[in-house]
């Protein structure tokens, strides 16, 4: 049973997992969830079995809100307990977010294998509320080990195209913006904003741009309206700007560097493609996760961290045109990602799994 959901940063590690399990050991799979996360769409378009708990969040929100949790999350105790009776698993994987601290408690609570899985370098709630008590641990980040009895670092299941992706060398200095599927509001506005300084500063520039829905049409007119300057040519300053990449991979394999976000799964692509990034960490993150991830990456000398309150649209131009006019600082950034990277993670999970169920591979 794989419980936990939320966010894409939960789930598509999750389903990576499952798939293992699968391969490996024949496994069947079951995911609890709830029925606002992004699980209610990708678990079932994968193949995998469904069912729901009622419980809401008790970090960063309203008083209102978490009094209205702590009432349901007695019952989604319950629920959870009721599919374990019905399932009967070898061991539960939680995943964090929502779903996932009920199930794991009423794992432990009946003595059931648990392992949790935990992506950033500090714990979320759902993880820190079970940690005492878990089986084993599957952890992304040496310094998360602490957390956790028996932990072990496997990183988190990217796809392999991301390891795949060969170092650049030479061509048209690229940089690659996004701020995850929704896009990045802050991110996109600092662009549009440095966008005169990074054409002067780093000439004959390409900016791949996953802007969002929401400032795709603004964002558009900033680079179109750059361009039709006098005096700026379609050489020395060219742009993709999308709505959503499809293909993110491919993206990734063009750039020279990376501006982006920092959760748990971006890091990770980050690190499988060893590619040098300049993060952006989400502020309202839960305990601040996404600037300790990125922080994680600096110290290895893979990343530069601007926080949110400090981006500035010419200091992020110069930080940018200063990174890609430096061949060998980027050459070194890639390799100290690329050591960071674990290209059997979904693996190295399942294994460990099976080891804490007492399953025998297939």
């Amino acid at each position: 049973m794989l419980a936990g959901g939320g966010t894409g940063g939960h789930v598509i590690p999750a389903l990576a997992i499952a798939n293992q399990l699968k391969k490996s050991y024949d496994a069947e799979v079951l995911f609890i969830g709830t029925a606002r996360g992004i699980e209610n769409r990708l678990v079932p378009a994968a193949g995998f079995p469904l069912q729901l708990v009622r419980v809401g969040a008790l970090k960063n929100v309203s008083v209102t809100t978490r009094l209205k949790t702590a009432f349901d999350l007695p019952r989604a105790v319950w629920d959870a307990s009721r599919m374990l009776n019905e399932f009967a698993p070898d061991v539960v994987i939680g995943v964090g977010g929502y779903a996932s601290g009920p199930a794991m408690l009423a794992a432990v609570i009946k003595h059931i294998p648990t392992l949790a899985f935990e992506p950033n370098v500090v714990p979320g709630f759902a993880n820190r509320v079970v940690a005492r008590f878990v089986s084993g641990a599957a952890v992304h980040f040496e310094e998360t080990a602490k957390y956790f009895r028996h932990a072990e670092v496997t990183g988190v299941p990217v796809r392999q195209a991301f390891f795949e992706i060969t170092p650049k060398r030479g061509g048209t200095p690229t940089l690659l913006v996004f701020g995850g599927s929704q896009g990045a509001h802050a991110i996109n506005h600092a662009m549009i904003r440095c966008l005169p300084v990074l054409q002067r500063e780093a000439p004959g520039i390409h900016i791949i741009h996953q802007t969002g829905e929401r400032d795709y049409n603004d964002a558009l007119a900033a680079y179109q309206s750059l361009q039709n300057r006098p005096g700026v040519s379609a050489v020395s300053f060219t742009f993709e700007v999308f709505k959503f990449i499809e293909d993110m991979p491919a993206a990734f394999a063009r750039a020279d560097l990376v501006v982006c976000r920092s959760g748990a799964s971006t890091v990770a692509e980050i690190a499988a493609a060893g590619k040098p990034a300049v993060f952006v960490p989400f502020p309202r993150a839960a305990d601040d996760h996404q600037r300790i991830n990125a922080e994680a990456l600096a110290r290895h000398g893979a990343a530069v961290v601007v926080e949110e309150s400090k981006l500035e649209g010419v200091w992020l131009a110069e930080t940018i045109a200063a990174l890609l006019q430096d061949s060998r600082r980027l050459q070194q950034m890639s390799q100290a990602a690329r050591e960071l990277s674990h290209p059997n993670a979904a693996r190295d999970i399942a294994a460990l799994a099976a080891r804490v169920g007492g399953i025998e591979e297939s």
